[in-house]
């Protein structure tokens, strides 16, 4: 369904780090666990199963980290796309709590991760959650006292109108909440150096290899790829959006939307601190968003636009300047450096899908919330791969129908639905 390359898209990511190529699959293969997907859910799941000392390998259709995982906006932020509202209404409040902490335990690990495996991925903390629209400061008071009482969660932090400058300097919000435990980060280091960590655990790469096909034969799953077989015990689907025909079932379940970005040209310490002084990555709670951050070397990272028809604009700069300038007027006119745009994959209610079929695996649906949900993911399903299943069952009780209208249709019920939202985000 997509196109794809042996390069990274030229991003602001791919621009600074030096990805080393690894192998293209060259003879067929036998493995104990095959994870197809070399993003984020995948390199977590190997990791952990490769320090567990079973043998793992991973293919991917182009390059580690290609799609999604080497290309977002690198937000860190706690919770999932749907928040938690809809998980607690499916599954109760004890064991939605269950899912909360290890969210928390994944915002703690990612920041541990660097230091564990000796690389760095530009690892800064805090998130601001701000109101464009004065009636939704309720909205960020009511998450503030229900993550404090409902979900054992203090740490949040109002940020009144008054004092917003003092946190992202822009006349736009009207209050903002801080969370102390999210962060940001530049995503292609971190997805190197997980895959670099993962194969000094025993793991094994294969770029330039696509899966076409899988059956089970016997106890075991043969994969057909486009260079030969590899037989398996496990089999992991860490697709996301490019699960394709691979999975005709798992496909229909998520709907790939294009989403892009810009970054600036390099803003200087100075003038960069003047536009976010708690250099926190921020989103803003319309239901079209804006998300921006501050980079490492102090440009600003703007995105928020989406297309649920799956395209990109030709013209990414002029479809994200207005939306950049309304933010920050005084970066009217400002030099962007890079742009670029993805797919990500949403789900029918923007949780994630994370669930078994015998020895065959899958994660997706991250719904744009996928830095901190992948690492549950791949923590959940390395799990259940050990043995241990109880993390696997709380998700799988989560709903997940296709999305109506299938292949054709799906895509403008849901951008009909995304004019509805965007006029409430107006009016």
């Amino acid at each position: 369904m997509f196109l794809r390359d042996s390069q990274h898209v030229p991003s602001y990511y791919a621009s600074n780090v030096e990805a080393q190529p690894r192998a293209a699959q060259t003879h067929d293969l036998q493995t104990e666990v095959l994870i197809i997907g070399a993003g984020f859910s995948g390199l977590h799941t190997g990791l952990r199963l490769a320090l567990a000392g079973k043998k793992v390998t991973m293919i991917d259709a182009s390059r580690i980290a290609w799609a999604a995982s080497g290309r977002n906006g690198g937000m860190a932020i706690l919770g999932w796309s749907s928040d938690m509202g809809p998980i607690e209404q499916a599954l109760g409040l004890n064991d939605a709590k269950v899912l909360w902490g290890l969210m928390r335990e994944a915002a703690s690990e990612l920041k541990q991760l660097p230091q564990r495996f000796g690389f760095d991925c530009d690892y800064r903390p805090g998130h601001l959650w701000a109101s464009v629209l004065a009636r939704r400061v309720a909205g960020l008071r009511e998450w503030q006292e229900h993550a404090a009482q409902k979900w054992n969660y203090d740490s949040l932090q109002l940020i009144e109108k008054k004092e917003v400058p003092n946190w992202v300097n822009s006349g736009r919000y009207q209050a903002a909440l801080y969370d102390p435990e999210a962060g940001h980060i530049h995503p292609l280091k971190l997805a190197l150096g997980l895959a670099r960590a993962f194969e000094q655990a025993g793991g094994q790469i294969f770029e330039q290899t696509r899966a076409v096909a899988y059956q089970e034969v016997g106890n075991q799953l043969h994969v057909t790829t486009e260079r030969g077989q590899i037989k398996c015990d496990q089999l992991v689907l860490a697709c996301n959006s490019y699960i394709d025909q691979l999975d005709a079932g798992l496909s229909r379940k998520i709907l790939p939307v294009g989403t892009f970005m810009v970054t600036t040209e390099v803003l200087g310490q100075e003038r960069a601190k003047a536009l976010i002084p708690s250099n926190a990555c921020v989103t803003d709670n319309q239901f079209i968003l804006d998300y921006f951050r501050l980079t490492a070397d102090h440009r600003l990272l703007f995105g928020g636009g989406c297309t649920y028809l799956g395209g990109i604009p030709a013209d990414i700069p002029a479809a994200m300047r207005p939306n950049l300038e309304r933010v920050f007027p005084t970066l009217k006119g400002v030099k962007i450096d890079y742009a670029w745009g993805g797919h990500i994959d949403i789900s029918m209610h923007r949780t994630p899908e994370i669930g078994c079929r015998g020895n065959v695996y899958w994660m997706q649906g991250y719904s744009g919330h996928g830095v901190l949900p992948t690492c549950v993911s791949g923590r959940v399903v390395a799990e259940a791969i050990l043995g241990q299943r109880d993390h696997l069952a709380l998700f799988m009780r989560l709903s997940h129908p296709p999305f109506p209208g299938g292949a054709i249709l799906a895509p403008w019920l849901e951008a009909a639905g995304k004019c509805w939202y965007r006029l409430r985000d107006f009016f």
